[in-house]
């Protein structure tokens, strides 16, 4: 029996929830595509993209976790390199946030799409670093590491519907609707 053995529970519960949010969210850009705002596709790549890496990240460590390890050091390396892409992915999301011209992002943006994934994918490498020395802790952390990855999404993508929904919506309907002049 492997350390990993009395997590598999929850790793089953966590990426199903991911693969059912991914599902979700590809009902809810489906139904919203009707009509897309100007440079959707910009706005995309900034803010809906990474939602759909953080579930596939926790779908992906669950799938990770679940494999029949013999040692907690080779799946530490596994858990490592998916940090390491994942920070240099982080780095990209930011400069896509300071380069699109949609939305201005405000401090929220800015903690949700780049300081937490941040500090989430630095938890996966530092996990990497204690897991043979300190095999629980560094457990810990990757659990951590995928449940921040996965509030993460549901945040962004409620966040992402919620405005375009109250906010993008109610201003192409403005501009399609004539105003109405005193006479």
């Amino acid at each position: 029996m492997t350390a990993l053995d009395s997590w598999e529970n929850f790793y089953v519960i966590i990426g199903l929830s991911a693969g059912a949010l991914i599902g979700l969210q590809f009902v809810v850009l489906t139904l919203i595509a009707e009509r897309p705002p100007l440079r959707a596709a910009e706005a995309g790549a900034a803010f809906t993209t990474p939602t759909i890496i953080h579930f596939g990240i926790v779908l992906l460590l669950s799938a990770i976790a679940t494999i029949p390890w013999h040692e907690i050091g080779t799946v530490s390396v596994a858990w490592g390199l998916v940090g390491f892409c994942g920070l240099i992915y982080t780095v990209i999301v930011a400069r896509r946030l300071r380069v699109q011209t949609t939305y201005n992002p405000v401090f929220e943006d800015w903690l949700f799409h780049v300081l937490i994934p941040l500090a989430a994918y630095a938890m996966l490498v530092g996990s990497t670093c204690v897991a043979c020395s300190q095999a629980r802790p560094a457990l810990f952390l990757v659990a951590a590491a995928a449940l921040l990855l996965l509030f993460i999404g549901i945040h962004n993508a409620w966040d992402a519907v919620t405005y375009y929904v109250l906010v993008s919506r109610g201003k192409q309907r403005e501009i399609k609707q004539p105003t109405k002049t005193k006479e």
